[in-house]
């Protein structure tokens, strides 16, 4: 081998040194995207809310009606472009899927006859509290194939929640429903109050998870705050004229989209900085 050749191999050696880790990596990412489940179909609006944050698109075969309705889903507006089922068991097994997440527990004939495909599922407990929305998360994101996403909300999640639990200062609050019903202890809702610092009515008057109270009672108790979904602000029938009766006039309201608390999703942080800056302002 003459002098020049040499010289040429030499200043090749570094790059195919370089090529052989880079070209290994690359085969184990195509090994490990091709481990991922590629057919995901949602069967409840909780789940939609996670798949949809967690896997790529191209993954998703399928939500629920629900995912692409803004008064109940999060992530209506990305939904918008995905398949969406209206609930039988048909439309399921028409996709193929390779991973079916939020099998109901109910019983029905479309839900027997899914769970006699034995597809590859994914139950999700309801989360009734942070600790449940971060075990979801990670159940999730573990199942589509993408652990390191989790992780990664979760620590923008834990960041943006820092430092909101001064903000009730350990005042009243009660969250207030169309026709006198009063969410307790027990419920996502609780949770957020006590997130930020505020006292929940409903279990300080020992109520359970979902209770009535009427306008006199409320006015008796005289929460510092009455919290309502923001889809009551205006009334529209009987049971959202009730939340507007001059009665409670003189008790400050907090208003959140009902789409931000109607699951245990990532919609936690927004809800929680809303219900935060709401009492902060009073």
């Amino acid at each position: 081998m003459g002098l020049e050749k040499i010289h040429r191999y030499l200043r090749l050696v570094p790059c195919l040194l370089l090529a052989a880790p880079l070209a290994a990596a690359s085969s184990g990412a195509a090994k490990h995207a091709k481990d991922r489940p590629h057919r995901i179909v949602s069967l409840n609006l909780c789940a939609d809310q996670l798949l949809v944050a967690l896997a790529d698109r191209e993954q998703i075969a399928g939500l629920t009606r629900y995912a692409s309705d803004p008064n109940m889903s999060e992530v209506a507006k990305q939904a918008r472009s995905l398949p969406v089922f209206g609930g039988s068991a048909e439309e399921v097994l028409a996709a193929d899927p390779d991973l079916v997440i939020g099998m109901p527990a109910r019983r029905n004939s479309a839900i027997a006859v899914l769970k006699s495909q034995h597809y590859t599922s994914l139950d999700l407990k309801s989360a009734h509290d942070y600790a449940g929305i971060l075990a979801s998360i990670r159940d999730v994101a573990r199942a589509v194939g993408h652990p390191e996403r989790g992780e990664a909300m979760i620590a923008r999640m834990n960041a943006d929640l820092a430092g909101l639990r001064s903000a009730g200062r350990g005042r009243v609050a009660a969250y207030y429903q169309r026709r006198g019903y009063l969410t307790g202890t027990g419920t996502l809702v609780d949770d957020l109050m006590t997130r930020v610092g505020l006292v929940n009515l409903a279990g300080k008057l020992g109520k359970p998870s979902l209770s009535q109270m009427s306008l006199e009672d409320m006015a008796v108790a005289h929460p510092d705050f009455i919290v309502i979904d923001s889809a009551t602000q205006r009334i529209s029938d009987q049971g959202t004229e009730m939340i507007h009766h001059p009665i409670l006039r003189d008790i400050p309201r907090v208003a959140i989209p009902q789409a931000w608390t109607v699951c245990g999703s990532p919609a936690y942080v927004k809800a929680a900085k809303a219900l935060a800056a709401g009492v902060s302002a009073r």
